[in-house]
Formats: structure tokens, C-alpha cells, sequence
């Protein structure tokens, strides 16, 4: 080989090595740098389990308002929609008739009275005749007779009185319970009561008010093994679709469970009483009733967001050591809006769990963790949606 030739050789093989060289640089500035991620470190704890069912409230007591009696109607004495008192006066049907008859049975009462007393004076002339044998007995036993009769008059005049005193307290109508009124169905001027109980009006007491639900019989079941507490806690979600309103939340116990399961559903009606002093939710609204279950069990927890599925079944992601991402399959055994709870073989104590940025990971990747355990771990979502229950013992 020519000293030429050589040093071509050593020359290529320089140049070579040296683009391999760059090639490696490039590649080492090229590589993307690590995810930003937040992660959440978990840990078996006691969770406070509530499920939730669709329900719809209704008033606590309902109360329809007819009238009793025949006539014309002359007053109204509430406002439409007005809140009112039981006891409190709404309307006024015409009197004249009824106080014409009371009037008249308060006179029979009054002859028959004067009857009775002209009877017992005549037994009272005819006893010593009779004795003294200057009168016959059949006449004394005649006005006998007529005291017992004016004296069985007066009793049915007694009562022909109360019967027309009660018809004419039912020309003022009276709310009968506390609630609010609906509108008038009845104008003042038209005939009520003619042929029937007209009804006027309807007074809805609305505090407390029940939210009913229907759990499955499975459920139910459920819910009777694994109750802490012999009072079931219980509160109500009222959510707009609006943004301009807020979403309302009301705290109550459930009080009322079927006796039965209805053949069509399989299902069992359940029901929560919701004090509602405000009135601020109304009957027959739809509602989430989240009813509380217990709380004495040791499980793990974690954002029901941040679980995926493919044909393997559901998965999430935690780091490794090397702050690498790892997909691990689980098998939740109870989901909600605000946490999955899971399998004790699935994750361990201290696992770091990744709950954003879940769209851009795969197995594998570098990823620069930042903890918000504090902010959005199970216990922070516990206390900022007012889970944990720390409610009076004591039926409100």
C-alpha cells in the first residue's frame, strides 16, 4: 500500500467516526425532555361510600282545598302562590242561606223549648188531680208523654244547630296545613260546590321535603349489610344546566323504605326527608340522592377520570422508580362522580398515581412529576364536596 493510499484510508475512516459523532450529538439535542405531570400518592384508607340514585321530590304533604258547600263564591283572600298558615282564611262562599237556616233551627229550639215548659206545667196541674181522683190518668200520662217528646225535639234541635253552624264555618274556607298556595281555580262570582267538591285551590307543604329513589333490590341489599348507621344519611343534588346558577345541595336521612319489590323493575322505593327552609327546591324536581353507606372500611381510592379502557379492560398510569410511566390494569369494585374504589391486589400504598397529561402517555415515558396530593387527592376531593360525614346523629 502506497503512503497515499493510506492516508486517504485514515482519512475516511476520521470522517467516519467524526459524523457518527455528530449524528449522536443531533440525536441527544433532538430527544423530547420529560412530560410535566401531576401525580397523587395514595393509600389505603377509610372512604366514606355513597351511592347515588336519580330521584324526584315531592311535597312532604299536599293538600287539596274544596269547597263543602254550595254558593256562590264572593271573596279570595291570599295572593296567588302565597305562603300561608293553617288556619288562615282563603275564601268566603255566600252566607245568606246558611245563616237564614241557622237562624231557623236556633227558633225551632226556641218553640220547642216553650212547648216543653207548657207541658211539664200541665203534669204539674194534672199530678194532684189525678192523686185526688178528679181527673183521669190517661190525660196525665198524655202530657207525660209530651215532656219526653218537646225533650227529644230539643236534642235534635241541638244538633240541627251544629250541623248548620259547621255548614256556615264552611263558607270560610281555611288553609288546612302550613305551605304555600297555588293559584286560584275558581273566580269570585262563579257557583261552587253545586253538584260537587269544587276544588279551589292546592297547599303544598314543601319543608321537609321528600326526595324519592328507587334502588335496585341488589342495592338494597347492599345497602342493609353495609349500613354503619342505623339512621341513613342522606342529601340531595339539585344541578342546572345553566352556568349561571349554582348547583344546590341539601343534607336530610332517609325515613321510608318499601316493603316490597315492584315486579316491573325489580326494584325498591327508598325515600329521604330534606329539610328545605328556604324553599328554595320545589316538588317535583329531578335530583341526584346520594344516600351515605359507610365508612368503616380500609379501601384505596383514586379520580374516576383518570381510568382508561381497551380489550385488556380498564388501566391508569403510575411512575416507576425512574419517573417512567407503567399502565397497570385494575378492576374497580364501586365507582362515583368523585372516586373509583379498587381491589386490594391492584395498587399498594405509595404508588404514584399520574392524573393529568393522560392523552400524551404511553409505557415508558420520562415524565417530571409534580405532587398535588394536597389538592387533589381523595382526601382534598372529600372535603371540597362535603363527603365526609360528620352530620347530627339526630333527625332534623
Amino acid at each position: 500500500m502506497t503512503y497515499r493510499s493510506a492516508s486517504l484510508l485514515m482519512l475516511g475512516t476520521l470522517l467516519l467516526f467524526s459524523g457518527c459523532s455528530e449524528t449522536k450529538q443531533e440525536m441527544e439535542r433532538k430527544a423530547p425532555p420529560p412530560l410535566p405531570v401531576e401525580i397523587i400518592t395514595i393509600k389505603k384508607q377509610h372512604i366514606p361510600i355513597w351511592m347515588q340514585y336519580t330521584g324526584k321530590t315531592q311535597a312532604s304533604s299536599s293538600q287539596e282545598v274544596r269547597a263543602r258547600v254550595t254558593g256562590i263564591l264572593e271573596e279570595i283572600y291570599y295572593k296567588d302562590g302565597a305562603y300561608v298558615k293553617k288556619g288562615q282564611k282563603l275564601f268566603k262562599i255566600e252566607q245568606d242561606d246558611y245563616i237564614a237556616a241557622l237562624d231557623a233551627a236556633k227558633a225551632k229550639k226556641r218553640r220547642d223549648l216553650a212547648a216543653l215548659r207548657l207541658a211539664k206545667a200541665d203534669v204539674d196541674r194534672y199530678k194532684p188531680l189525678v192523686k185526688d181522683g178528679l181527673a183521669p190518668r190517661v190525660t196525665l200520662e198524655q202530657f207525660e208523654a209530651q215532656v219526653e217528646s218537646f225533650k227529644a225535639d230539643i236534642v235534635s234541635d241541638d244538633a240541627s244547630i251544629r250541623q248548620a253552624e259547621l255548614e256556615l264555618s264552611y263558607t270560610i274556607v281555611k288553609a288546612p296545613i302550613d305551605g304555600q298556595a297555588s293559584r286560584r281555580l275558581v273566580d269570585v262570582g262563579n257557583l261552587v260546590g253545586k253538584s260537587e267538591a269544587t276544588l279551589l285551590t292546592t297547599v303544598n307543604n314543601t319543608d321537609p321535603l321528600y326526595a324519592y329513589f328507587a334502588p335496585t333490590e341488589e342495592e338494597f341489599q347492599k345497602i342493609a349489610q353495609f349500613r354503619s348507621q342505623d339512621v341513613l344519611k342522606a342529601y340531595i343534588e339539585v344541578n342546572y344546566s345553566s352556568a349561571a346558577l349554582k348547583a344546590e345541595r341539601k343534607f336530610g336521612y332517609v325515613d321510608f323504605s318499601d316493603n316490597t319489590v315492584d315486579p316491573m323493575t325489580s326494584t325498591v322505593s327508598m325515600r329521604a326527608q330534606i329539610p328545605n327552609a328556604n324553599h328554595s327546591v320545589f316538588p317535583g324536581t329531578f335530583v341526584y340522592v346520594n344516600v351515605f353507606v359507610t365508612d368503616k372500611f380500609e379501601l384505596i381510592g383514586v379520580p374516576p377520570q383518570i381510568l382508561f379502557e381497551d380489550q385488556r379492560g380498564e388501566f391508569l398510569y403510575i411512575l416507576d422508580n425512574e419517573d417512567k410511566a407503567v399502565r397497570v390494569y385494575i378492576k374497580p369494585v364501586y365507582e362515583s362522580r368523585f372516586f373509583a374504589l379498587l381491589k386490594e391486589d391492584t395498587l399498594k400504598d405509595g404508588d404514584r398515581v399520574i392524573v393529568n397529561g393522560l392523552l400524551r402517555l404511553k409505557p415508558g415515558l420520562k415524565v417530571a412529576p409534580t405532587d398535588v396530593t394536597d389538592v387533589k387527592g381523595l382526601d382534598a376531593v372529600l372535603k371540597k364536596n362535603n363527603l365526609i360525614p360528620t352530620l347530627p346523629t339526630e333527625k332534623e
